[in-house]
């Protein structure tokens, strides 16, 4: 089948907000350290509104992010953290649910942790399983493994920690559980996952250190007040990148992106498709690595995914799905089960998305598989309220001279608000 031909080339200097993963980290970690604290770059995402308002709940004071999303954070220290006065709203945000379950099962007071529709039909057991093995008081107030659940804080014994499931947000949560407790933990991964929660913690002055894939807390680790200056988000990168490399013509600079090797997974996988990417002036700000990302249009061909690979592009693999259908060969991702606990089943939302758009993709339980090259149609794409499909859809219309039309474009502000607008001003 031919390939695609789209009128559009993207070109110029781009830059991307603050990244949404290191800025709920950032804001939890600044609370609960002793003295103020200033983080830039701050995003302005509905997911990181909803963990700064649960941190105003509990008392901490947290200035309005300027233009350069600059914000100031006076920390509360481990001890400092008040009882809300109703549930806590974690809106759509998992992160903020299950970082902040971890941090409260240390207090010494209840709290209620709640969401909208959509995160509470995503799984919490995940986190709950492992608090309740150190000691926590955890219930689920409707259904098991499922928002909203009460935490009735308390103090927790120091632990190794061998968790279940390969996930960034459980090991953060029982990080954030033992620094609160005082009593410090040891940790071992299943598989690697980003450490943005390590870095920060280290960088604060906890004391933590990583020996042979061994994570170690100390007890009675506390942080200082610190300056943090977030880099732009390399999940919303991924997106211009893949448009780039897609888009004859094509040369863009995304400036100032986060490239921590635990996130790096999308543009590793494009570089073994073929494309032309570069980072540029690396460099390393308040312990993350970040460089400028360059990218140029080149022939893509396709890889096979699976593993220990997956947690490291979990979140980008539906845009793979749509650039897999523009590459020469069948690209196939196994091992990734994950995607179908996102905010909507994404194995099966990516595959309803291509089909809108005229594409065939295979799906199996824990993945997909795509031939390409295919040539793209427009339609209309159902978001189901997922802000990564919107995202992708968005990318597959600058690969067509048809109209694609995307349902609840407003789910985009959940990670990158003015992405469409950002994405227009590019292409040539």
């Amino acid at each position: 089948m031919d390939g695609q031909t789209a009128r559009h080339s993207l070109q110029g200097v781009a830059s991307l907000p603050g990244d949404k993963s290191i800025a709920h980290r950032a804001l939890i970690l600044t609370a609960i350290a002793d003295g103020s604290s200033t983080i830039s770059g701050l995003p302005g995402g509905a997911d990181v509104q909803s963990t700064r308002d649960c941190l105003r709940a509990l008392g901490v004071k947290i200035t309005d992010p300027d233009d350069a999303g600059v914000v100031s954070v006076e920390g509360r220290g481990l001890e400092g953290l008040k009882t809300p006065r109703s549930a806590l709203d974690c809106g759509n945000s998992g992160t903020s649910a299950r970082l902040l379950c971890g941090l409260l099962s240390a207090q010494k007071f209840s709290t209620t942790l709640d969401g909208d529709a959509s995160l509470r039909r995503r799984p919490m057991a995940r986190v709950v399983a492992p608090l309740r093995d150190m000691g926590a008081s955890i219930d689920y107030l409707e259904q098991d493994n499922r928002l909203p659940l009460r935490i009735q804080g308390g103090l927790l014994p120091f632990t190794l920690h061998k968790p279940e499931v390969a996930s960034a947000q459980v090991k953060s949560s029982l990080l954030l559980a033992s620094l609160a407790a005082g009593t410090g933990c040891r940790l071992l991964e299943p598989v690697p996952t980003r450490n943005h929660t390590e870095l920060m913690l280290a960088y604060m002055g906890s004391g933590l250190q990583i020996r042979d894939g061994l994570v170690e807390l100390p007890p009675g680790a506390r942080l200082r007040g610190s300056t943090l200056c977030l880099p732009g988000d390399i999940s919303s990168a991924c997106f211009l990148v893949a448009a780039a490399a897609l888009l004859p013509g094509s040369d863009l600079l995304c400036e100032n992106v986060g490239v921590n090797p635990g996130r790096l997974g999308f543009i590793t996988a494009l570089q073994e498709m073929g494309a032309d990417i570069e980072l540029l002036n690396p460099q390393t700000v308040a312990g993350e690595p970040v460089a400028d990302i360059r990218v140029r249009h080149a022939a893509l061909n396709a890889i096979s995914l699976r593993g220990a690979r997956i947690p490291g592009i979990i979140d980008e693999l539906p845009l793979l799905a749509l650039v897999a259908s523009q590459a020469t060969g069948r690209t196939e991702v196994r091992d990734a089960g994950e995607l179908r606990l996102k905010e909507s089943d994404r194995i099966e939302s990516t595959a309803d998305m291509m089909a809108a758009l005229g594409l065939t993709i295979e799906s199996f339980q824990d993945g997909f598989a795509v031939e390409g090259p295919q040539h793209i149609q427009g339609g209309l794409v159902d978001s189901r309220c997922d802000h990564r499909i919107a995202m992708t859809a968005s990318v597959a219309g600058f690969l067509t001279t048809q109209k694609v039309a995307i349902s609840d474009t407003d789910w985009i502000a959940v990670s990158f608000p003015g992405f469409r607008q950002l994405l227009e001003r590019l292409v040539k």
